[in-house]
């Protein structure tokens, strides 16, 4: 298992305070949504734990070690991320986009081998991607262009996967399709996954970990049945509601309250 976690956590870009005194534990070996109101720091929170950005205060801990101070190598072989809209490059094919996941395992010594051929097989597999291997990523459906970005960081074989709203832009059935596949990985492989989303339903029935944002600090955080209430909801998104239970998994469904609604009648 590889802990990841902040502390005392401030994140800004120029002047501007995006993320607040934040301390942050992720559950190794789970599951973690983090959600909040859109400009929340929710994002911000990703590409810092990613070691895309760095603190303006405070630290993110990679096994206990500031994760600024190791190599940008060994991260890569313990930290993947998926950021948001990735674009690949023009003609690129799926097995090659793939491939560019073993790059972290790659030394001016070590050159691609057996080992490097066997993950790529394999993540093509996990994500069903194996039959689309040799087509150019930009003639893909959009579910099948994010599957092929998942294969890639499935590819990097890291025990942390972080994906920044990895269903932004698919229809529903691809949304579940897609985030089905990543609670497939987390269960397979033991990964710690954490993502970013944006509808609160779909990540309190993925979620294993919720963490709600409001103004760059955590308002929340735990299983998603004892703390999503619509107190919470309305305290958070601004939104009148009713939270009730998810008739198929029993999970938080949030019901919005419209000022126009009509009485069944």
């Amino acid at each position: 298992m590889t802990a990841l976690s902040a502390e005392r956590l401030s994140l800004a870009y120029d002047d501007r305070t995006v993320v607040s005194d934040l301390d942050l534990r992720l559950p190794e070996g789970r599951v973690t949504v983090i959600v909040g109101a859109n400009a929340c720091g929710k994002s911000t929170l990703l590409r810092a734990l990613a070691r895309l950005l760095r603190p303006a205060q405070g630290t993110v801990l990679l096994d206990g070690r500031a994760i600024h101070s190791l190599p940008t190598r060994q991260v890569a072989r313990q930290v993947g991320i998926l950021p948001q809209s990735p674009v690949a490059p023009e003609g690129i094919s799926v097995l090659d986009l793939v491939s560019r996941g073993r790059s972290p395992h790659q030394t001016w010594w070590r050159q691609w081998s057996a080992a490097d051929d066997a993950a790529v097989r394999a993540a093509l597999d996990a994500t069903g991607m194996t039959e689309h291997a040799r087509r150019p990523v930009d003639e893909l459906s959009g579910g099948q262009r994010q599957r092929a970005w998942i294969a890639m960081a499935v590819a990097q074989q890291t025990p942390v996967l972080l994906l920044d709203e990895p269903t932004t832009y698919l229809d529903l059935a691809h949304q579940v399709d897609v985030l089905d596949l990543v609670v497939d990985l987390n269960r397979r492989d033991g990964r710690t996954v954490v993502m970013v989303l944006h509808d609160l339903d779909q990540a309190c029935r993925y979620a294993d970990h919720l963490v709600v944002m409001r103004d760059g600090r955590i308002a929340a955080e735990g299983d998603p049945t004892a703390i999503v209430t619509a107190e919470l909801v309305t305290a958070v998104f601004g939104l009148n509601c009713q939270v009730v239970p998810d008739p198929v998994t029993g999970t938080p469904m949030v019901i919005p309250l419209s000022r126009h609604r009509r009485a069944r009648g």
